[in-house]
């Protein structure tokens, strides 16, 4: 084995700021191995301090020459001491192949965020979170994510080793199919925000697949941040009774969106702020990919969470992430301010779903779920009923909701639908629910909270009915809150539903845009 260590300038000398495909970058000085010789190692050790206001990324760029079997990559960086309330150190990492690092990921390899501490790609195998395939010749670059950095510094240190040799041969992926045994036309329940040990989860697939069948769930979509390199993986945990579509968490540094149910195989860039303007180009995206744009827990108060990029390009918003907490509050009355501005607007409206975002044990896979009326269980039917708003969230598989509106000469809607009655035609709502003990049940319109029930008796079912007019409510939606002593947020929602329109106004899910 050969060893060589050397340092990169610290702070920012030596070191050039580019502007590229991707936010602004800095790149530093190329780190060079010899020519192929037997079957040795060679090993690089990089040492340098990123100062505070770095760019949001830093690439390493490594020449890699020919003959090269596998590349790994290990990592350290200092955590000094800071004051309360100041961000410490945390350094993401990943890799960009020969192909660079241009935004559209043509040369994305892997990521794995700060959930690990060394990486390794070959033909035949890689590092949970990274891509096999050959390490061909070429500058490699080795991506440096500072997400907080310390009034100190950032000092850190890189161990490369490229081991040479015959490559092995690349495994052909193998997909899970787009479609399960449905029931018809029916109501299905999912989890569409899941991460495994592909990114910072601490689940195989086959374990969140048994802990979603155990949860009721029909269907979950694989959202691992910022790689797609799970999707082989959940080829055998789908089944009959279980629907697994394919996607990602991009993870920006001004929030989180889901890209649900795309094509197998699909990478999403996520190099870019939203003074970028680069976001619309990737919605498009996702959905010429088959997928649905869905912004992820709007107001979720880590860094670099909150959703910065606006709902012009969402299919769908994730109100309720997680057990319930104030920000799912926050991000309900948001919503709800949303609906009311668009039926005033004449605007298209924005459907809402919830997701358990879980990652390692104690979190629920399946806490929340989204229930929706599909016309069977495939992908494309299960898209179409989130971007319907045909659909309620659920705090678990006991609790069922269903909301109905009457009213004309026996017309009859639906969540997510509109009754198209004149501005005075008596409307008639109805809503039942089950599996909610000791529950208040709520009727929400743009005029705000109209009805509010007694609680339910321990048997958790109950209904109420309630008699409007277009004209006095233009939509109604439903709530099922907990007892208010109960819970992190009084009156925790055990679940509710997307809205059904009255009246002969427009509108349409704004997920109804063209591609």
């Amino acid at each position: 084995m050969c060893e060589d260590t050397h340092d990169q300038a610290r702070g920012l000398g030596r070191r050039a700021l580019f502007v590229t495909g991707a936010a602004a970058a800095l790149t530093l000085g190329p780190v060079s191995f010899a020519a192929a010789d037997g079957g040795r190692q060679e090993t690089r050790t990089v040492r340098g301090t990123l100062p505070p206001g770095s760019p949001d990324y830093v690439y390493v760029p490594v020449d890699v020459p020919a003959g090269v079997r596998e590349f790994r990559v290990s990592y350290t960086y200092d955590r000094p001491s800071v004051p309360a309330g100041t961000p410490g150190n945390a350094l993401d990492i990943g890799l960009f192949d020969q192909h660079g690092t241009e935004l559209g990921g043509r040369g994305f390899r892997g990521w794995s965020g700060g959930a690990r501490t060394e990486f390794f790609v070959r033909a035949d195998d890689a590092t949970p979170g990274y891509l096999p395939g050959p390490v061909r010749e070429g500058t490699w670059h080795i991506a440096l994510g500072p997400y907080t950095v310390a009034p100190q510094g950032l000092s850190y240190e890189l161990t490369i080793t490229l081991t040479y040799g015959e490559p092995g041969t690349t495994p052909r992926p193998v997909y899970p199919p787009s479609r399960a045994r449905g029931r018809g036309r029916d109501w299905y329940r999912g989890d569409c925000h899941l991460h495994s040990w592909y990114s910072d989860g601490r689940r195989t697939p086959a374990e969140i697949a048994a802990l979603a069948r155990a949860a009721g769930l029909d269907f979950v979509n694989s959202s691992d941040h910022n790689t797609h390199s799970a999707h082989p993986h959940w080829a055998d945990q789908a089944g009959d009774d279980l629907l697994v579509m394919l996607g990602e968490e991009i993870t920006t540094r001004n929030g989180h969106v889901l890209a649900l149910g795309t094509e197998p195989g699909t990478f999403v860039d996520w190099r870019y702020r939203a003074r970028d303007n680069r976001w619309a180009r990737f919605a498009r995206d996702i959905r010429r990919a088959g997928g649905l744009v869905v912004p992820a827990h709007p107001h979720a108060t880590c860094v670099g969470c909150g959703w910065k990029f606006g709902f012009a390009e969402a299919d769908a918003v994730e109100v309720w992430n997680g057990p319930y907490t104030p920000d799912d509050e926050v991000t309900l009355a948001e919503w709800d301010n949303l609906l009311v501005a668009s039926v005033r607007a004449g605007r298209d409206w924005l459907p809402a779903m919830g997701n358990s975002d879980a990652h390692r044990a104690p979190d629920s896979v399946g806490l929340p779920q989204t229930v929706v009326l599909a016309d069977d269980l495939t992908r494309e039917a299960v898209q179409e009923g989130i971007r319907a708003g045909r659909s309620y969230v659920a705090e678990s598989r006991h609790v069922t909701v269903s909301l109905t509106a009457t009213g004309g000469r026996g017309l009859r809607a639906g969540l997510g639908e509109r009754l198209p009655v004149s501005a005075d035609t008596p409307v008639t709502l109805r809503l039942d629910v089950s599996g909610a003990p000791r529950c208040s049940l709520r009727l929400v319109t743009d005029q705000g909270t109209l009805v509010t029930s007694d609680p339910l008796p321990v048997s958790g079912t109950g209904s109420v009915e309630w008699r409007t007019t277009p004209a006095y409510a233009a939509y109604v939606r439903a709530e099922v809150r907990h007892e208010t002593a109960l819970g992190p947020v009084p009156g925790a929602l055990a679940a509710f539903t997307n809205p059904i329109f009255l009246g002969e106004g427009g509108g349409r899910p704004a997920a109804g845009r063209a591609q």
